[in-house]
């Protein structure tokens, strides 16, 4: 993904100041709405769109229906397209298309929506919506879904005129995957996409009102460089951002040159390799490693990429990082100084930012080796010593077991996807990821049923590679129904269930903090998972001693169809490293 994203987005930057509209040469030719829509995509190079049909775009599938350009994937649920356009986007570095009806089909997508938008994923979702006469009449399947969806897009269009059609859908893709990515919707009502207008082919867009900073200032750089060389205990800490821009291979430059350990956000798991011993921290934040979190405490410089400072990172803001002079890169200037006060704020890509940094840093010739970072490392190897991650593999399957042998029958080499909970902890703590685009969650809104939906897109969008949702018991229940997309368009993806038969992370809170009152989050009378994956035409495997579990993982993942692999682990296993809300980074519960 990060060269397809990488070069996209230094096109953009090179072209942003230059953009004129340019004709194709083609002559331009009437077409119906319903077409102009087919050929925007096409345009835009999308070769998939994930949907579910209704009246109010039913001329659109009929369109559809009379090509072979564009493969659509029918879904079972609105969400489920959503969220498989995230997968899709996350794992291609191309833009996630979704269409669906008006009414309960559109509203369907706010959650997909509004995952995308915090986690920052570059899609275009089309609605369908009554015909312009009759919007704010309450007509059957009627909604304001622009108002529904202004606080969740990047951006949002009602079209109106058909004449405005190819125009909306080109701005549409351009803002979505320019600057800081994000969600554009575009709500069509029926009588716009059945008109006729002129298709002009029109190749570039240019919006005057909207031009972000791609390059950094080279002065603001330069005081990076000068903290650089007086640091004494640098920290690297990397997020989403970084993904997103293709900037690993840089990042990971610098941390070398610098001999600075990194830490990364849920969001940045992979853009640093989690096989490095030396360097690599591990998660930061609420449930990161205790040597990650305790690092903040005491490092004197902390570089931050691409990251928004969330509550679940920074934990108590006013006592996160006091010892170190804060740089923070990010292409979007608002996220800069919102959470927490920088010292040297940096606004650009971070691509371009860290290409900049390493050229200056070698030119002025600084290159800091171990011997300069001594106690420093030794600090951290201290601390990793001291508190591991660890847990004791008895006689019940032991969730972080399944993860590790998941992780070592797979060579680390798979996209893996999850729900939201603590299959998600745990798969950030003993899943160790080499490489970015291959860890795709709901970091920001923290949906559950986004794991399965949104292997279903990573592996339309990367049929080469092997897909895993690690899910639990409750969250897989939220869209489970998307297995019957995953069995109709024979994708091999795997699904990781770890049953403890509760809500784990709730039931947890409900333990540590309101005195084991486990109200409501007994999920004793979930389905037979095996049959379930059978009825859905699926395999289903299960596991229920430890010694089952690689047998059941080699034979699941060796499977080439759909597969529900259920792992019955400990019921009360909790996730550590936990902070308290509010509580101090520093301060983490240990057992």
């Amino acid at each position: 993904m990060s060269s397809l994203n990488a070069t996209a987005r230094k096109a953009e930057a090179a072209n942003r100041q230059e953009e004129q509209p340019v004709s194709t040469g083609k002559v331009p030719r009437r077409m119906k709405g319903a077409q102009i829509f087919i050929e925007c995509l096409r345009a835009e190079g999308v070769d998939t769109i994930f949907g579910y049909p209704g009246g109010a775009v039913i001329d659109i599938y009929d369109e559809l229906a009379k090509q072979d350009d564009i493969r659509h994937i029918l879904v079972r649920h609105e969400q489920g397209a959503v969220h498989a356009a995230d997968g899709f986007a996350r794992a291609s570095g191309a833009v996630g298309v979704c269409l669906v009806t008006s009414g309960p089909g559109a509203t369907n997508t706010v959650t997909g929506i509004a995952s995308a938008y915090m986690d920052s994923i570059p899609i275009v979702v089309f609605t369908g919506q009554v015909p312009t006469a009759l919007i704010g009449n309450d007509a059957f399947q009627e909604v304001d879904i622009v108002g529904i969806t202004r606080p969740c897009t990047k951006h949002n269009y009602l079209v109106t005129r058909v004449e405005d059609l190819e125009r909306v859908i080109r701005e549409a893709f351009y803002i979505a995957r320019s600057g800081r990515p994000g969600p554009v919707l575009v709500d069509l009502p029926k009588d716009v996409i059945n008109q006729s207008a002129r298709y002009k082919g029109t190749d570039v867009v240019k919006i005057r009102s909207y031009q972000p900073t791609y390059k950094p200032n080279l002065k603001q750089l330069r005081r990076v460089v000068d903290l650089i060389k007086q640091a004494k205990r640098p920290l690297i800490l990397a997020g989403g951002g970084v993904v997103l821009s293709g900037a690993s291979e840089e990042l990971r430059r610098l941390a070398k040159r610098i001999t600075a350990p990194v830490t990364t956000t849920l969001m940045g798991l992979g853009v640093y390799p989690g096989s490095d011993e030396k360097l690599w921290l591990g998660m930061l934040g609420m449930h990161g490693t205790y040597r990650a979190n305790m690092s903040t405490g005491a490092c004197d410089l902390m570089i931050a990429v691409g990251v928004r400072f969330d509550d679940r990172v920074t934990g108590k803001t006013d006592a996160f990082a006091k010892q170190a002079k804060i740089v923070h890169i990010d292409i979007d200037p608002t996220s800069i100084r919102k959470n927490v006060p920088v010292t040297i704020p940096v606004v650009g890509d971070c691509k371009i930012t860290l290409e900049a940094l390493n050229r200056m840093l070698e030119q002025e010739g600084v290159s800091i080796d171990e011997s300069h970072r001594k106690e420093w490392l030794e600090q951290i190897q201290q601390w990793k010593a001291t508190k591991p991650l660890a847990y004791k593999q008895e006689d019940i399957i032991k969730p972080q077991y399944v993860i590790e042998k998941l992780w070592e029958l797979t060579g680390g080499d798979a996209i893996i996807t999850t729900e939201v909970g603590q299959n998600q902890m745990w798969t950030a703590q003993y899943y160790h990821f080499n490489e970015p685009n291959s860890f795709i969650t709901s970091g920001g809104l923290g949906c559950m049923g986004f794991g399965l939906p949104a292997a279903i897109g990573a592996q339309v969008a990367r049929p080469d590679r092997l897909v895993v949702d690690v899910a639990g018991d409750g969250s897989i229940q939220m869209n489970i129904q998307e297995l019957a997309t995953a069995v109709q368009y024979c994708l091999p993806v795997k699904v990781v269930i770890l049953n403890n038969k509760y809500l784990g992370m709730v039931r947890q809170w409900q333990e540590l903090f309101y005195d084991k009152c486990y109200s409501c989050t007994c999920m004793e009378h979930a389905p037979d998972f095996v049959k379930l994956a059978d009825a859905y035409g699926a395999v289903g495997l299960r596991a229920t001693k430890p010694e089952e579990v690689v047998p059941v993982l080699e034979k699941g993942l060796s499977t080439d169809k759909t597969v529900i692999m259920e792992f019955v682990v400990e019921p009360e296993e909790k996730v550590y490293p936990m902070v308290p809300a509010g509580a101090p980074i520093t301060e983490m519960l240990l057992v």
